[in-house]
């Protein structure tokens, strides 16, 4: 039996993030660099990186925790402990999955944090995976799949209706959502460019030792709200089918929907995977492993399933109440750009400058592999609280059904 790390007389008080990595994105779809790999060959690759890069004993991780939205397929049966597994850590380590929508790679942040918080583990692994060209949203079936009874009882609309009500309440119009999607590519190409991504990246292989993707496939520098304009709403469909009809009762404000959305203006669809490790800091001081944040506060929140995409900024509330914080004491936002709308309507709510928000780009330009992209956006704000010297930074995203989640750090 392998030493214990014996510091639980000293842990639970923070919970302290030591490393992040990820894999490139790749394109969701049959031509994408990452189609031909397997998930768990992807996640398998962030644990070991994470093993590799700070010389782990990995009989001393106490758990796990990946998110993963579609857990089916080549994704389920509890892909976490089968990664442990394909990676070739100690047998002792446990895993499990969980499934928070688009928020699961973040849920599964929050919960190893609250694991070490409470003292009920000294050093786990957060992450996620998700591998849109094999298994696609809502792959795992569900009642919003099957069930109009279900869907009428909850005003329940699809993401993409649920984005363009948003646009049309506060008045964004199509110029506006594609400027900000052609702002998202522009600074993800800038920081691409300039390696601010090569500390996390970790460049995949395939089983033959070649190596398929070094960088994230889908930035697009020569986007502009030129080019986007020529793109056709993409969810004008959905809402003549009669999900509009759902949207005027629910909204009777709402007269008609503008439909300002496409693929141009919404997330990429993505593959990819990402591995963080948390813990205590006596377990770090005790492995010598440098601190680069604390996450002070998690939290997540339910809104109207109807209008679904806007509870980042109630998420980002609730997670600064915690930590006695307000907006203005926060440096720099993560927010996922699951529609251009999303991050237009948590910048409008809660007067974040569009400076301090993705400042690297989002989902829009880099894509957005569901059960991942929560881990990654920490880690990604972990390196750019570092890079650009600030303080404070919070990671939020909507989710199906209405949720949002939220997490606080602080630079260390």
């Amino acid at each position: 039996m392998p030493a214990k790390l014996d510091v639980r007389a000293h842990g639970g008080a923070e919970a302290i993030i030591f490393d992040a990595v990820r894999t490139p994105r790749g394109k969701g779809k049959k031509d994408g660099a990452l189609h031909h790999l397997s998930p768990l060959h992807l996640m398998a690759t962030t644990l070991r990186a994470l093993e590799n890069r700070n010389g782990l004993d990995t009989s001393q991780i106490e758990d796990v925790i990946l998110g993963c939205a579609e857990g089916v397929h080549d994704q389920g049966a509890n892909i976490a402990r089968s990664a442990v597994l394909a990676a070739g850590f100690s047998e002792r380590v446990p895993g499990t999955t969980v499934a928070r929508f688009c928020g699961s790679g973040l849920e599964a942040v929050n919960i190893a944090a609250a694991k070490v918080q409470a003292g009920q583990a000294d050093l786990v692994i957060a992450g996620g995976i998700e591998m849109m060209s094999l298994v696609p949203m809502l792959g795992t079936g569900g009642p919003m799949a099957s069930d109009i009874f279900f869907n009428d009882a909850s005003w329940l609309t699809p993401q993409g209706v649920s984005a363009d009500l948003i646009a049309t309440l506060h008045g964004y119009s199509r110029a506006d959502v594609d400027a900000f999607a052609a702002e998202s590519h522009r600074r993800a190409h800038v920081a691409s460019s300039s390696g601010w991504f090569d500390r996390s990246i970790v460049p995949v292989a395939d089983q033959n030792g070649d190596i398929a993707l070094t960088h994230d496939e889908l930035i697009r520098p020569d986007t502009t709200i030129e080019r986007l304009a020529q793109l056709r709403p993409s969810f004008a469909g959905f809402g003549k089918a009669g999900f509009e009809t759902t949207v005027k009762h629910r909204y009777p404000e709402v007269d008609r929907l503008d439909y300002v959305h496409h693929a141009g203006n919404s997330s990429g669809i993505a593959d990819g995977a990402a591995a963080m490790l948390i813990g205590s800091a006596a377990a770090g001081e005790k492995l010598g492993l440098k601190p680069r944040a604390r996450i002070r506060a998690m939290s997540q929140i339910g809104i109207d399933p109807c209008i679904m995409l806007t509870a980042p900024a109630e998420a980002s509330q609730r997670c600064l109440d915690r930590a006695g914080l307000t907006f203005a004491d926060v440096d720099l936002f993560e927010v996922n750009e699951a529609f251009a709308s999303v991050v237009l309507y948590f910048m409008e709510a809660t007067g974040a400058a569009h400076g301090q928000v993705n400042p690297v780009g989002g989902a829009i330009a880099l894509g957005h592999p569901i059960g991942a992209t929560g881990s990654i956006l920490i880690g990604t704000l972990a390196d750019e609280l570092h890079r650009q010297d600030k303080q404070f930074g919070i990671a939020t995203m909507c989710t199906g059904l209405g949720m949002g989640v939220a997490t606080l750090i602080e630079r260390m």
